[in-house]
């Protein structure tokens, strides 16, 4: 759910981050016997800052998945749908698997992250399908394996549906251009 590198400005961050990777940098050099286990948290606290410093910078539309994250049901069943994208959920089945109704979870899915969960899922799917067409050089069948559907035509005509034109136009349009 997050972007695959975050960046964390010492200079936007005051001293206290510019201090501890000072103190990073002691603790390796010096080879204390401590060290290990004293990185470890220092490195947690400055990815939690980092994370938190993203997701404050996200529009409040991108920020459906922390609003869920906040909600023990939604946020396992936001888990369970971003670790297993390819999987044939229902809502009938995620709901099961978080031991909760069926109706008692749409609805509080619906409520919690503003659309129900199945049409949440297929906008997540296109969004993976999307990042993977333009940064990729995968075969759009993989991509089409990768989110979920069993055949590369079934894919084409749901991304035309969605886009407007099939996978292999979008790609040529968004492609980035790598040097």
């Amino acid at each position: 759910m997050l972007p695959s590198v975050l960046k964390l400005d010492v200079a936007e961050g005051g001293s206290w981050i510019e201090s501890t990777f000072r103190f990073a940098t002691k603790e390796l050099a010096g080879r204390h016997a401590t060290s290990p286990a004293m990185l470890a948290k220092l490195a947690e606290v400055l990815f939690m800052e980092a994370v938190r410093r993203y997701l404050s910078s996200q529009p409040p539309a991108g920020n459906t998945w922390t609003a869920g994250m906040r909600d023990p049901v939604v946020g396992r069943a936001l888990g369970l749908l971003h670790g297993q994208i390819a999987r044939r959920w229902t809502t009938e089945a995620l709901a099961r698997e978080i031991a909760v109704s069926r109706s008692a979870f749409a609805e509080r899915f619906t409520r919690v992250i503003g659309e129900p969960p199945m049409r949440y899922l297929a906008r997540q799917r296109f969004e993976q399908a999307s990042a993977q067409l333009r940064d990729s050089a995968d075969p759009i069948v993989r991509i089409a394996f990768d989110i979920g559907y069993e055949s590369e035509a079934a894919f084409n005509r749901a991304f035309r549906r969605e886009y407007g034109v099939p996978p292999a136009a979008w790609r040529r349009e968004h492609m980035v251009r790598k040097a």
